[in-house]
């Protein structure tokens, strides 16, 4: 898309701002088709990171690590985004070039126009450039004499000394009579002019080619969005768009509100000096609006940054292939498992003997029924507790050595054991 050249004559602001609009849509268009071109350098490193993402998995799979579910879910969807942004002008366009450049205009139709600001739906440079007209016409005319006043007029180099000295005797006899500097006055409203531009050139001109310049650079940074080492690229680069769009919107409120003040303020102005009317407090007042609004222009753009840094992507993305191969990489090294293989091994272990102790303090809990032995309290239970309870029973049921008498043997039993239960049933019969 070519952009007409800049000419200064004529209209300054709206020529300018046009220029620089066309460019960054330029840039942002061409930009990014040049990068995405199949041979470019972009487009050979999409198909190397591609490979090398997808035979990550193809190694894991090799070595017995098979990704979950979520994880193959994830990657695909890496992928699938990767190639929408980086090959894809359509889907780039609708997701990235429409949203930073015609996003803001229309947020700020739709909350500008609500609050009543001019120029938010259409026309905002034509009048922005209404505003600069009106006060290039008052610097020309100039604010006026104020009335019972005399002009300050500096001796200059032109002078005799004779002249000079009949001067500066002449301005101390006009001590009492305020006195006017119309020079003061012009530099006052030149300065205010300066400032009025430079405010609205400078956001203006800031939020656009920053744009496009991230936009022309979306295919190189959308391979970031693979690797997690590299994910924090794709991240700022998403909120460096979120902080142009962010700024552009700001921008276009903060100058709605500006030419809301200024334009009927200055025709009323400019009517009055058409009717030689004088105005002495217009260059204060009028340097005092424009360096208001130049601040609060900075702070938006600062407060659109500081909104946009505040973006993250969800940490359900993080699938690390660095971090298989880094795994794989110890254990073969070491001559050890990997850590996922570990990691299970210890899981199916503590499964064994979490089985193992259940089993333990059901047949312990039986063995204290038919003895009568009171359970232990919930605080031994476990391996210590089991322990004790076990040396517990065997100290019920068995004697120790040191009480049974030197002299006296075990004594054989001769007759079988025989129940409690079993003596009752026989008595009944």
């Amino acid at each position: 898309m070519a952009c007409p050249t800049f000419s200064p004559d004529g209209l300054f602001l709206s020529n300018l701002l046009s220029t620089i609009d066309c460019y960054a849509q330029s840039l942002g268009a061409g930009g990014y088709q040049a990068l995405a071109a199949p041979g470019s350098g972009v487009a050979l490193a999409l198909t190397g990171v591609m490979t090398l993402f997808v035979a990550l998995f193809g190694y894991r799979l090799l070595l017995g690590q098979a990704p979950s579910a979520r994880e193959g879910l994830v990657g695909l969807a890496k992928i699938c985004v990767v190639l929408a942004l980086a090959t894809s002008w359509p889907a780039f366009r609708t997701l990235a070039y429409d949203v930073a450049f015609r996003g803001p205009a229309q947020l700020a139709a739709a909350i500008g126009g609500s609050a009543g600001l001019p120029g938010v739906e259409g026309g905002l440079v034509a009048r922005l450039q209404g505003v600069d007209d009106m006060i290039n016409e008052l610097t020309v005319i100039g604010t006026g004499r104020p009335p019972q006043t005399d002009i300050l007029v500096q001796p200059t180099g032109t002078l005799t000394p004779a002249q000079q000295q009949q001067e500066l005797q002449r301005l101390q006899g006009l001590q009492d009579r305020p006195r006017w500097d119309p020079a003061q006055d012009a530099k006052r409203v030149a300065q205010g002019r300066t400032l009025f531009l430079t405010g609205v050139i400078a956001a203006f001109a800031s939020v656009r080619l920053l744009a496009g310049l991230l936009l022309a650079l979306g295919p190189l940074f959308a391979l970031f969005l693979l690797f997690d080492h590299t994910r924090g690229l794709f991240e700022g680069w998403v909120r460096g768009l979120a902080g142009a769009a962010l700024g552009a919107l700001g921008t276009a409120i903060v100058l709605a509100v500006q030419l809301a003040l200024m334009e009927s303020w200055l025709a009323n102005i400019v009517t009055l000096r058409r009717a030689n009317i004088p105005t002495p407090s217009v260059p204060v007042e009028l340097l005092v609006m424009t360096l208001v609004f130049v601040l609060v222009l900075l702070g938006t753009l600062v407060a659109a940054a500081k909104v946009a840094r505040g973006f993250r992507m969800p940490d359900a993305w993080r699938i690390a292939p660095g971090r298989w191969v880094e795994s794989l990489l110890a254990a073969q090294a070491g001559g050890r498992q990997p850590a996922f293989a570990q990691g299970a091994a210890t899981r199916e272990a503590t499964d064994d003997r979490s089985r193992a102790m259940a089993i333990a303090d059901a047949v312990q809990s039986a063995q204290r029924r038919e003895m009568g032995a009171p359970r232990p309290p919930a605080a031994q239970l476990g391996t210590q507790g089991m322990a004790a309870a076990m040396r517990r029973d065997t100290d019920q049921t068995q004697p120790s050595a040191a009480s049974m008498p030197l002299d006296r043997g075990e004594r054989r039993r001769t007759r079988g054991r025989v129940s409690a239960g079993a003596g009752r049933r026989d008595r009944t019969k």
